[in-house]
């Protein structure tokens, strides 16, 4: 196949003057729209790539002249890019739907802004702040089951979609009655399921799951932050799985709960960097989902992991996209209201770990530049792998203030970089992996095209990434530079 490159069609819809390029795909509210037939701009959809890319985000961040005060809070919208086969051959098709959360449609019925969230504020009087609980979002990923989707965000239970509709059905205490994360692990072996919820109250805990494939509950295990050493409302967004470990890395930063449920600060604004405290290592078993090990060192905030394994000396090894404190909180809030004067930047960091005391042993840096999203394939979750992609920016560099502008994949061994150059002011979101049929696997990813003030999809194969994408599809509507996503084959 023949990579292709992005057009430069201009359309009457140009972003406005004062407002950077990305804004379209961040900061207007996205339409719904119903099951479409994808046309093809160039190239093909690769002979075998049969399955569902499903991707969510924050899609709706003002309402009724309010607008929320960070990235975090927009209703979370779903999108569905389905590849199917009929006599004609291989076709997609798209669907956009937001996640019709209770907080969701009440806001609806009112027509503006009713609660407060993660970096916004609750409307009204002083008291509104504690009397109203925070929104369920919903936006921040998916977990694709047999019979549901599940709509992710870490404050509270997903609620559960028709996998090929996306209408919302209900919120789904069956898989978690309270917190459940938006980045579980899938055993490639067993296809069970790892999840984690950080549950504040009296006793704050962090809970652990283990489910089957279909969602059924194995275990779960709670266990006091005060007896894992821990103090406040730690900011826990993403967690390892690696061989028969459960990992996690806290970050010294944290929130005072008193100060949220008075209403004197949003979570977003408690949550304080604490640079001369350490970073604590929890390894529990994923067995018994017993701790098993804790140690500390050198302090770093990380948002998400790429994977983790355990070598062939037993020591467990992960890498994650790393950060030296916690000024990405403030960048991402300053995303939202399309005025970024804040840089953040991460890198992916290799960090080996014993563990049986959970004192880290190395850190090494394996992509100095900024990146984030790192993700591998799904069959090496939790094993040993020697590549990890994610996004970046352009090899040339981009301007203070714009976002991702490229996909690349890392290789261990030999230790090197790929990049697909997504192109001027052309903004990709997370790359997912699609198991592919043949010798290849597929990176499937939307991107928003300023340009033209449109989303596609492109597909890239996974092993040959720097000949670009070999299709690209057109949406009917604008999907959001969202956060996370999933592939679901068949």
């Amino acid at each position: 196949m023949t990579a292709v490159a992005p057009d430069s069609i201009q359309t009457p819809n140009q972003p406005a003057a004062d407002r950077p390029a990305w804004w379209p795909a961040v900061g207007e509210t996205a339409r719904e729209f119903p099951v479409t037939r994808l046309e093809t701009l160039a190239g093909a959809i690769p002979e075998g790539l049969r399955g569902r890319l499903y991707r969510n985000g924050a899609a709706r961040l003002e309402r009724g002249g309010r607008r929320n005060g960070h990235w975090f809070d927009g209703d979370g919208a779903i999108a569905a890019i389905a590849f199917h086969q009929d006599d004609s051959g291989t076709y997609a098709t798209a669907t956009q739907k937001f996640v019709k959360t209770s907080g969701y449609i009440e806001e609806e019925r009112a027509g503006t802004l009713l609660y407060g969230n993660y970096g916004t504020t609750a409307p009204g009087a002083f008291w509104n702040r504690w009397l109203r609980p925070v929104k369920h979002s919903a936006n921040t990923s998916v977990l694709a089951l047999p019979d549901r989707l599940l709509a992710l965000w870490e404050g509270g239970a997903p609620y559960s979609l028709d996998l090929e509709t996306l209408a919302t059905r209900e919120l789904d205490t069956a898989i978690s009655e309270s917190s459940y994360s938006a980045h579980p692990k899938r055993d490639p072996q067993t296809g069970e399921i790892f999840n984690f919820g950080v549950v504040p109250g009296a006793n704050t805990a962090l809970m652990l799951y283990r489910h089957r494939a279909d969602g059924t509950p194995i275990d779960r295990q709670a266990h006091p932050l005060s007896e894992l050493g821990l103090s406040g409302l730690p900011m826990l967004h993403d967690f390892v799985l690696a061989g028969s470990y459960l990992v996690f890395c806290v970050p010294p930063v944290s929130a005072n709960p008193l100060e949220v449920v008075a209403g004197l600060k949003t979570y977003g604004e408690s949550m304080v960097w604490s640079g001369n405290r350490a970073t604590t290592i929890l390894v529990f078993d994923r067995e018994t989902l017993e701790l098993v090990a804790r140690g500390e060192t050198g302090p770093w905030f990380q948002w998400h992991f790429a994977n983790g394994f355990v070598d062939g000396s037993g020591r467990i090894v992960i890498d994650l996209a790393c950060y030296d404190d916690f000024t990405t909180n403030e960048f991402l809030r300053q995303v939202s209201q399309g005025a970024i004067e804040t840089e953040a930047s991460a890198r992916l960091e290799r960090i080996t770990i014993d563990p049986t005391s959970g004192r880290c042993l190395d850190r090494e840096t394996r992509i100095d530049r900024r990146c984030e999203f790192p993700v591998v394939a799904p069959r090496a979750v939790g094993g040993e792998t020697e590549t990890v992609f994610v996004t970046t920016h352009r090899p040339e560099g981009q301007p203070f203030g714009d976002l991702f502008g490229a996909i690349a994949r890392y290789d261990v061994n030999p230790d090197c970089l790929t990049v697909l150059d997504c192109g001027d002011r052309v903004y990709p979101s997370e790359p997912i992996v699609a198991p592919g049929a043949g010798e290849s696997d597929w990176l499937v990813f939307p991107v928003f095209v300023a340009a033209a003030c449109r989303s596609e999809v492109w597909i890239a194969s996974a092993d040959r990434l720097e000949e670009g994408a070999v299709c690209r599809l057109a949406l009917p509507e604008v999907v959001p530079i969202g956060f996370h996503g999933t592939w679901q084959a068949g």
